[in-house]
């Protein structure tokens, strides 16, 4: 326990001498990358030809200006890029986007408590990832496990990546409560409600296949159902209408 508290607290330090003298964002996409993102990203495999190069862009300038690192683990070229993927996804509809509230993303090697432990088996380890408070503001932390079973499992309508990044982007108007004001136009913001509590009501009566979580909070609801909308957005256009038009105004306002 006490270990791994000191261990973050030195991962947190190393963000903060990082950010010092933190190098300029890399020019030039490693050509191994390319690669992988084509086996384990769907929306980059998805998305025209000519649209693909700006998404890698996107992915260079997330990585220059967001430290990652690995507690109790190494961090791989895969989970840098499936981390800046999960971060770029949801604001692509935009010319330029940078995660002011976001200094650094932790990497756990596994799923955690409410603790932050992740190596003790006794523990109810079911956190898959969270947006930091308190000393942890302006940091991420997430589980290696859950972020790969996020894009590898194309078929369930989760990612955990995404989710924790639009909880990201929901708290950028200072609340994080579903109601994501640097999105929406203001006209949008009472028939977005409105459609929210519908679609809570729905699935805490077991009347919706969006998932249960979605029903606990705004703020999960609006996760949850975005990742609904990166995952299976054919799905969601189909079973709910609504949302899936709500959401593309959201995401992409120039559509």
């Amino acid at each position: 326990m006490y270990f791994l508290i000191f261990l973050i607290a030195a991962v947190l330090a190393g963000f903060y001498f990082y950010y010092k003298s933190r190098p300029e964002t890399a020019k030039i996409f490693p050509a191994e990358w390319e690669g992988l993102l084509q086996e384990h990203v769907r929306f980059y495999r998805n998305l025209p030809k000519e649209k693909q190069p700006e998404f890698r862009k996107r992915i260079l300038q997330f990585l220059g200006e967001t430290y990652i690192d690995g507690v109790e683990t190494e961090i791989t070229d895969l989970d840098k890029l499936l981390i800046a993927c999960s971060a770029v996804i949801p604001v692509f509809g935009f010319t330029e986007w940078h995660y002011f509230n976001l200094t650094g993303v932790l990497l756990y090697p596994d799923y955690f408590d409410e603790d932050m432990q992740f190596a003790d088996t006794d523990k109810d380890r079911n956190i898959g990832g969270l947006v930091g408070s308190g000393r942890f503001e302006r940091k991420m932390i997430l589980s290696r496990r859950a972020l790969r079973q996020g894009f590898d499992n194309t078929t369930d309508k989760s990612n955990t990546g995404i989710h924790e990044f639009v909880h990201l982007i929901d708290k950028m108007d200072g609340s994080t409560d579903g109601i994501p004001e640097d999105l929406l136009g203001h006209q949008y913001v009472i028939p977005w409600v409105n459609l929210m509590h519908k679609s809570m009501e729905e699935i805490n009566d077991d009347e919706s296949d969006i998932r249960k979580y979605g029903g606990t909070s705004q703020a999960e609801f609006f996760a949850v159902v975005s990742e609904y909308f990166f995952e299976r957005p054919d799905l969601l256009k189909n079973k709910h209408p609504e949302l899936f038009e709500m959401l593309q105004s959201c995401f992409y306002p120039k559509a």
